[in-house]
């Protein structure tokens, strides 16, 4: 009896195996497809086995996700990134499949292999294939295709992302629910690599469309979507685009639209710099903010969402007022952060500011301790002197050291 050539045998197996009734014989063998490629060698893997597997046709949806997994770190068994391309056909496939695990994954494989591929890849290969599943036939296509534009944009010529915005604008109004609420998912992503002037006019129509969808769901996404928006805008722009959808939104009556407000604050938060010049622009007198902390209405849901945000919105609120040099009662019960919050504050004077003071932090006899701990923990520069007593004497003592640590 003949001896099997050895490169040929892991690869007849597979394809047995893949033939085979039984599931996990066949997502074991899935689950081998480097171990078989290691075994064929780069030529013949992008040869046979991965036209084989763009050709296999399993409709078991454990088996897509596994193939999917295992493809998304597959370029090092192709011959590198030069080689790249040859890894989408068998993912395009499971793109459009209804089960969403499995979607998912594709898509993800897809933007991790697309991040690699060199730039006449990506518009030789890839963004045809967005392009593909954004026309598609059956709505699986478009929902994937919407988490793909992120990657496909930056390369493309100045004609081909003219075209790629307008498609994204049509699939953030097809008729499907689940296709919109894919582009709003993924606007943010998109709007991120879309340049300035065209943030503004076609991602901002985009966004302001979706949040007039007529579906809630639609809606909620894209006030979620808020946040990461307003890291890309001016904060003329937030005030203009942005703030007013969210003032609107936590005063609907759905609770579901007034839990997701916070995700403003926290932008506001990590764009330490912008808000306070956001703040600034709000024309004085419009209370917009009083609405959007939650905190006195019915359902308990919003009430949580508002409390995990009141430290962090009030911590904006000190920098806006101490900016128009107006008075701030903080009014908490123990245990809620008012000394931290102040502590920060001063720190923003000290640090971003370059205000050194002094400042004089009144507080009661009973928790001094605890607040020059706290500032001594927190703010290592800056001088902390504890006075108690109300003799004349003492207070031209501290003065006099003050003025030289100062």
């Amino acid at each position: 009896m003949a001896m099997v050539d050895q490169p040929l045998y892991p690869f007849a197996v597979l394809i047995d195996e893949l033939k085979n009734e039984d599931i996990q014989l066949r997502l074991n063998s899935i689950r081998q497809l480097s171990t078989i490629a290691r075994a064929l060698g780069e030529e013949r893997t992008r040869k046979e086995l991965i036209p084989f597997l763009s050709k296999n046709n399993d409709d078991d949806d454990e088996v897509l996700l596994a193939m999917a997994e295992e493809l998304g770190v597959f370029i090092p068994y192709v011959g590198g990134v030069e080689h790249s391309n040859v890894l989408l056909p068998p993912l395009e496939t499971p793109c459009t499949v209804e089960e969403t695990c499995v979607k998912d994954k594709s898509v993800e494989s897809l933007c991790r292999i697309g991040a690699q591929m060199k730039e006449q890849d990506l518009v030789e290969h890839f963004i045809p294939l967005v392009k593909r599943l954004a026309a598609g036939e059956w709505f699986t296509a478009r929902v994937s295709s919407c988490g793909l534009f992120h990657i496909a944009y930056p390369s493309a010529p100045e004609v081909v992302k003219t075209e790629l915005r307008t498609i994204y604008g049509q699939l953030c109004q097809d008729d499907m629910p689940m296709i919109r609420r894919s582009g709003a998912t993924n606007l943010g992503k998109f709007a991120a690599t879309v340049e300035a002037p065209h943030l503004k006019s076609d991602i901002m129509f985009v966004f302001e469309d979706v949040t007039q969808d007529d579906q809630d769901s639609v809606r909620l996404l894209a006030v979620e979507g808020c946040a990461a928006l307003g890291k890309l805008l001016e904060p003329q722009d937030c005030v203009a685009h942005i703030l007013p959808v969210i003032v609107n939104f936590s005063q609907l009556n759905y609770f579901l639209y007034r839990t997701s407000h916070g995700v403003f604050v926290t932008w506001l938060q990590i764009n330490y710099m912008s808000y306070v010049k956001l703040l600034v622009l709000i024309p004085p007198g419009q209370n917009w903010f009083l609405p959007m902390l939650g905190c006195c209405v019915i359902e308990a849901e919003v009430r949580i969402a508002a409390a995990g945000k009141v430290t962090k919105f009030f911590r904006i609120l000190l920098v806006l007022s101490w900016r128009n040099d107006t008075n701030v009662i903080l009014a908490d019960e123990i245990g809620l952060g008012k000394t931290v919050l102040l502590v920060s504050m001063l720190g923003f004077h000290q640090n971003a500011q370059q205000i050194h003071g002094p400042f004089l932090v009144v507080v009661p006899l009973t928790t001094l301790s605890n607040w020059a701990k706290e500032f001594t923990k927190w703010l290592l520069e800056m001088n902390i002197i504890i006075y108690v007593g109300t003799q004349l004497v003492d207070r031209r003592v501290i003065l006099v050291h003050m003025q030289m640590k100062l």
